[in-house]
């Protein structure tokens, strides 16, 4: 099969792959075009399993990033959120698109990756996401398949059964729109009461500007101190506001845009029809890959 033909086989799944070990878009699109460009410089009539041999270069180059940049996470100001990944209607026949709506890329699910060492990362979504035997993953890890066992039940002892997938049907995807809507006509109004409705009693605001814009260097916690705090959020900055709604990561979400340029990504965690955690990405880093404003005009 030619890299081209392999490229468009094995990218969604591959992108996956390295968009939940590393938590960037931008990281995860280069090094998949890495993992390919090897493949093309190789000689890979050896080769008797492509896709198993292609997630252990994205794998280990995961690995490789994660252990260099370790340092910049540790100084990172305030709260790190992963890159938003955003899509819209436009995006819904592109195959890796539709791929990824199958799969779990949650804010909240990456979150909880990120509880997870590097190497238990890579054995539990080689395991629990891409169901690869112990012997497979032993393979692409370079650990035994004992070893790989022992690291993937301890990584699943972490995350202490909360792992729940956040896909949904497209009933609950409707519903789940309709309530991302409302909440954001609420901010719109300036009205923490009505705000409030739409907040669990124990939610969580988490905000990331990375040191590069102001936000909140620590969550927030609770319903009403989060309705005070957001209320009336696009009267507190000079500029012309617009928005629109998306899929970000999977789940309905919202894009922001500052005179036109791409200002904030939320995204949402719901429980009972209560947005349980706020996630509101506002780092400019890690907004570079989301399409300005006029591009959808």
């Amino acid at each position: 099969m030619k890299t081209e033909q392999l490229y468009s086989l094995y990218k969604p799944l591959l992108f996956s792959l390295a968009y939940r070990m590393l938590g960037s878009v931008m990281d995860a699109e280069d090094i998949v075009q890495e993992a390919f460009l090897t493949l093309y410089k190789s000689n890979s009539d050896h080769i008797q399993n492509m896709k198993a041999y292609m997630c252990k270069i994205v794998t280990n180059r995961c690995l490789e990033l994660l252990r260099s940049t370790r340092k910049q996470r540790e100084v990172y100001v305030g709260t790190w959120l992963p890159e938003p990944l955003v899509t819209t209607a436009s995006d819904e026949t592109d195959p890796m698109q539709s791929y990824l709506q199958k799969e779990s890329v949650s804010t909240a699910y990456l979150l909880l990756l990120q509880q997870l060492s590097y190497m238990e990362r890579a054995v539990f979504l080689l395991r629990e996401a891409m169901q690869y035997d112990y012997e497979e993953i032993a393979d692409i890890v370079g650990k035994s398949s004992t070893n790989c066992r022992q690291i993937f039940h301890r990584a699943k002892r972490s995350l202490g059964g909360k792992f729940i997938p956040d896909n949904l049907d497209r009933l609950d995807q409707e519903k789940t729109t309709n309530l991302v809507e409302q909440f954001m006509h609420a901010l719109a109004s300036a009205d923490a009461s009505q705000v409030l409705k739409f907040l669990s009693t124990d939610a969580v605001l988490f905000t990331d500007g990375g040191g590069k814009v102001k936000a909140l260097t620590q969550p927030l916690h609770g319903n009403v101190r989060i309705s005070h705090s957001v209320s009336n959020f696009l009267g507190k900055w000079p500029g012309s506001f617009t928005y629109r709604f998306a899929m970000v990561n999977g789940l309905p979400g919202i894009v922001v845009y500052r005179d036109e340029k791409t200002w904030a990504v939320i995204s949402f965690k719901f429980r009972d029809s209560r947005i349980i955690h706020f996630y509101f990405v506002s780092n400019p880093d890690k907004l570079k890959h989301v399409h300005e404003s006029n591009d959808f005009t």
